[in-house]
């Protein structure tokens, strides 16, 4: 870990011979390693280490490195730090649980911020950066799904995100979830109190809502499925800052296939 970061815990070959058609095998790895990896982050504006992690999953969010893996990131604010002096606008319980959930998967001792949780499989403390990027690398791949999505919106303060779609990864008889959560980037946050007092945090991928589309079993990775969410929208929504992601998890946590969506600036 870098000096100074601690967790708060609680081409072509040389060959002159033209290139050759990809073989059937080869096609198959290349898809499979054509989907995102999901990093997920347990973070708090109360907790004096979580801004260093932050700045790090905007860069990598953003595509901003030379990661060459693409990442979906969503940031979770738990809410067990905010007793400690200021309290995180973008904390929920909901988060706190979702981690604890996490925490049991992978058989750790105690919850902490900030954490990464790779794919569902995987996690590491997020603001070591040389543990983020092998978490991300390590991880493992899957076709990206061929999903459409649609957004409406039912009345001034609800959206409706319909999706319709071959998730392209085969489900067996344990079966699996697909989620969508609703992200919120370009937040700013003058912070007055707690263990970043006189601190402007800024804040992207800030997951704002999370929903549940369907639960599917037993189905092959061409089987279409459809749902629909409808999320209850924030003071201040701004569909130019929002985006959706989709992700399908089975019941150990683990992710496997994942889409993002920008939503339309007009929404």
């Amino acid at each position: 870990m870098p000096r100074g970061l601690f967790p708060c815990f609680g081409g072509r070959s040389a060959s002159s011979e033209p290139d050759a058609a990809p073989t059937a095998d080869q096609a198959a790895e290349e898809d499979r390693r054509a989907g995102p990896v999901v990093a997920e982050l347990f973070s708090s504006q109360g907790c004096g280490t979580s801004p260093e992690a932050e700045l790090l999953m905007s860069r990598l969010g953003r595509g901003d490195s030379n990661l060459e893996v693409p990442v979906i990131v969503l940031a979770y604010h738990v809410d067990y730090w905010d007793y400690t002096g200021w309290k995180d606008p973008f904390a929920s319980s909901q988060w706190t649980v979702r981690q604890k959930a996490y925490v049991e998967a992978l058989k750790l001792d105690t919850m902490f911020t900030p954490q990464l949780v790779v794919q569902g499989a995987a996690q590491c403390v997020a603001n070591d950066l040389d543990a983020v990027v092998s978490a991300i690398r390590s991880a493992p791949r899957f076709p990206l799904p061929k999903i459409q999505a649609t957004f409406q919106r039912t009345s001034p303060e609800t959206l409706q995100v319909s999706l319709s779609g071959a998730l392209r990864n085969k489900v067996d008889d344990q079966g699996a979830t697909v989620m969508v959560a609703l992200y919120e980037s370009g937040l700013v946050t003058e912070c007055t109190t707690g263990a970043n007092k006189d601190r402007v945090l800024p804040n992207d991928f800030v997951v704002r809502k999370l929903e549940k589309i369907c639960s599917v079993k037993d189905i092959s990775a061409k089987k279409t499925i459809t749902g629909t969410a409808t999320f209850s929208l924030w003071e201040g929504f701004n569909s130019r800052k929002s985006g959706v992601a989709v992700f399908v998890q089975n019941g150990s946590h683990r992710v496997f296939g994942a889409q993002n969506f920008q939503l339309p600036e007009n929404l």
